[in-house]
């Protein structure tokens, strides 16, 4: 709904290179939504400044505080995030307001001389050294290379994509592994060697999709920016953000998540012939993983329910989270947590 007020809209972001560019894609999307002027105020994160590791600095919400602080203080009128960042507890002064169309939640390999993960292990006499600043990946990566009979090491890594990217590039490490969907809205993704298929690498809850929150007292922003809204994107981190916050785990514990919207029946048109790509989803289809860091246990666990008619019924990708989580903690999941938020 276009809005005659002159007032720029205030876009909070953090600074790094990759929160910018996003920012700018849903500043784009708000402008063309509503008529006015979007401006990006960066905002430095705890996150941003603090060169300890995620999970030595509490991980959950490190990235988002200082900006929901000055949505609440009123010197912004809306932020956005990348959703993995989120902790799973929702302020009631604040409202998700959407949830866009999510990027390609996948894990990406960038590693020297385009090698895959399979090449990277396939020499016995090297040990490959693979950085990432996340638990998840290290127990999920250290796993894949138990089951190919090999080993790899998993260094802890902190900075922004051009710094990780530049352990790679100098030779201080064999490979480093980057969320795809940062890597294509920065216009890198072609730089990626592989991209890690979910049936071995599993990503963080929400990973690829962005979360737009404002006020909750801002109900006319919230009801604006809730046109960006994808419900089948909503529908699938809701399950596994449900699953995580049922694991009462943060964001830098080693848990992955995915759901995927399967189609379960084709649509076909008896006048103009049949239409292939059309297709209902019905069915939400939840995985999950908890593992220890080194890649000697793994709790995988999945299941299938279905996908919500209408937003009064998010609670049902809620319950299918939960449940599995219950699955999974019965299976011993909660001894492998590195960091509960209890």
């Amino acid at each position: 709904m276009k809005d005659s007020t002159n007032r720029p809209l205030r876009l909070g972001t953090r600074r790094s290179a990759l929160a910018m560019a996003q920012s700018g894609q849903v500043a784009e999307a708000v402008r063309e939504l509503t008529g006015r002027p979007v401006e990006l105020v960066e905002i430095t994160t705890y996150g941003d400044t603090s060169r300890e590791h995620l999970a030595q600095i509490g991980g959950t919400g490190v990235f988002v505080s200082a900006l929901r602080d000055a949505l609440l203080a009123g010197d912004i009128d809306f932020a956005v995030h990348s959703l993995k960042d989120l902790p799973t507890g929702q302020p009631e002064s604040l409202i998700l307001a959407a949830i866009p169309v999510r990027e390609d939640p996948r894990d990406a390999l960038i590693a020297r001389d385009r090698l895959t993960f399979e090449e990277l292990t396939a020499d016995p006499d090297r040990i490959a050294r693979i950085g990432t600043g996340s638990p998840r990946r290290m127990a999920q990566l250290n796993a894949w290379a138990h089951t190919l009979g090999r080993r790899v090491e998993t260094v802890p890594i902190r900075g922004n994509i051009d710094t990780r990217i530049g352990f790679v590039e100098k030779g201080e490490l064999d490979a480093v592994v980057l969320a795809a969907a940062g890597l294509t809205r920065i216009g890198r993704i072609d730089e990626a060697a592989q991209l890690l298929s979910p049936d071995v690498v599993l990503p963080a809850p929400g990973q690829g999709a962005l979360a737009i929150e404002c006020a909750a007292a801002n109900a006319e922003l919230a009801a604006t920016l809730a046109e960006l809204d994808d419900p089948d994107t909503r529908a699938a981190v809701t399950a596994e953000r449900s699953l995580l916050a049922a694991l009462e785990a943060g964001c830098s514990a080693p848990v992955g998540a995915l759901a995927d919207l399967s189609p379960s029946s084709r649509l076909r048109s008896s006048r103009g012939g049949p239409k292939a790509d059309e297709q209902a989803v019905t069915e939400l289809h939840l995985r999950g993983v908890v593992g220890t860091t080194d890649g000697s246990t793994l709790v995988q666990l999945s299941t299938t329910g279905h996908v919500p008619a209408s937003p009064d019924e998010m609670s049902v990708p809620q319950q299918l989270g939960r449940e599995l989580a219950a699955e999974m903690l019965a299976k011993g999941a909660a001894g492998l947590m590195g960091e509960r938020a209890l």
